[in-house]
């Protein structure tokens, strides 16, 4: 007989502290209520996460996996033992979908070399949501991750992507530590054009959610969002 796998299941989270109800399709928390084994990025916002959604097992009896930019290749090969031997298992980033912006990517990779079926479910992405609501190019986009941390660093780069935007029509979307988010405006302010336009997207699907477009001589002649400390996705096209 043929050995049988079990499934890898990716499994999108609430982002900025939306209820789970609001934003994930009840199939999902109903998977994630059956299943026993889960690879997670920090264990203590897993555990919380799962009781929230009142799982079926007692926390206590389940069985995780922590998988962060540090995990080295034989750990990740130790997460997927559960899968050979026929256990379903659940993928979660700390919030939103995994593997974007995450280190999941590395787990799901190693499935499919397996022969592991990777099933992703349907969930929030900060990302994609801001590209979707920001009213900048839809058909052409790149997420970037993170800028660079040095200040002239960082400007290089910003205008290294203007310059992409303005050359393919490519919508740029990245993101930041959330304390640096005023000085990476600051930059995108100053280092750009003024034709160019920036969405800012906070705390999306939040209450306190803020999505707003404008050129940067729009955003010039305003006072700046108050955007420090909270979770933010920008998108920028030329």
């Amino acid at each position: 007989m043929a050995e049988v796998k079990g499934k890898l299941y990716l499994i999108p989270t609430p982002i900025s502290g939306s209820e789970p109800e609001n934003v994930l399709p009840q199939r999902v928390i109903d998977i994630t209520r059956h299943l026993s084994y889960f690879v997670v990025e920090e264990l203590r916002t897993a555990r919380r996460y799962l009781s929230r959604i009142k799982v079926q097992k007692p926390i206590d009896e389940l069985v995780f996996f922590e998988l962060n930019e540090h995990s080295q290749p034989e750990a990740v090969e130790a997460m997927l033992t559960p899968l050979l031997q026929g256990y379903d298992v659940g993928l979660m980033s700390e919030a939103g979908v995994p593997a974007i912006a995450d280190p999941g990517a590395i787990l799901v990779a190693a499935a499919h070399r397996k022969g592991i079926r990777v099933i992703p479910l349907v969930g929030p992405s900060s990302i994609l949501l801001t590209l979707v609501a920001s009213g900048l190019n839809g058909q052409n986009f790149a997420f970037v991750g993170y800028l660079p941390v040095k200040p002239d660093e960082r400007r290089k780069r910003i205008r290294m992507l203007e310059q992409r935007s303005r050359s393919e029509g490519q919508t740029q979307l990245f993101i930041e530590a959330p304390y640096r988010n005023i000085q990476l405006l600051k930059d995108l302010i100053s280092v750009c054009s003024e034709q160019t336009t920036i969405t800012i997207a906070t705390e999306v699907t939040s209450t306190d959610e803020f999505i707003v477009t404008k050129t940067v001589r729009e955003w010039k002649n305003i006072p700046l969002p108050d955007i420090n400390k909270k979770n933010t996705v920008f998108a920028l096209l030329a």
